[in-house]
């Protein structure tokens, strides 16, 4: 049975699939590139998740890294706006060794297999698909997009609600302070 923030998250994104056409990304407010410091990191839940080759992937197979947890679904416009400044993110980032993990929620693998094939450049790091929406509860995730940046211990170190451009110089900075 599906929870009531779940059933808001799909109405929000049906009255966005059906907003004006002319309603185009310049449109719309610019990405930030800030992300909110939590004062007292807690540990990261966990994440179990399939990914779209179907194998498993756990967070806590990451410890000792800096991970990016971004919550997503296709029919959120930041969220599409954001997907290419991860994949930029994840291959400047690639010498210091950040992972990101995106975390789609509700949909099936078709839908996400589509607009990835939209997005360029096309993201490398690993999708997970959560078709039940289950780590949004767990994450205390209230609305999409959110990211949250576990640090090598495995604790909250950042938080992000809303869409970011994720390859700005500011955030670059963040991570590979946080990776040392």
């Amino acid at each position: 049975m599906l929870n009531k923030k779940y059933l808001q998250l799909i109405l929000l994104g049906l009255l966005l699939a059906v907003t004006p056409a002319g309603l185009m990304a310049q449109d719309l407010p610019p990405l930030t590139h800030k992300l909110t410091e939590l004062k007292d990191p807690v540990a990261a839940p966990a994440l179990h998740l399939p990914n779209l080759d179907d194998e498993m992937v756990d967070l806590q197979d990451l410890r000792g890294r800096v991970v990016l947890v971004n919550f997503w679904a296709t029919w959120c416009p930041p969220c599409r706006r954001e997907m290419a400044s991860m994949e930029q993110l994840y291959q400047a980032a690639q010498p210091y060794g950040l992972e990101i993990l995106a975390v789609n929620i509700g949909e099936d693998e078709d839908t996400v297999f589509s607009f990835l094939g939209t997005v360029e450049p096309s993201p490398t790091f690993p999708m997970l698909l959560d078709s039940d929406g289950g780590s949004m509860a767990t994450w205390k995730v209230r609305g999409l997009p959110t990211t949250y940046i576990v640090d090598p211990e495995g604790r909250l170190a950042y938080r992000a609600v809303g869409g970011r451009e994720f390859d700005h110089p500011e955030i670059q900075r963040q991570l590979r302070e946080l990776s040392r």
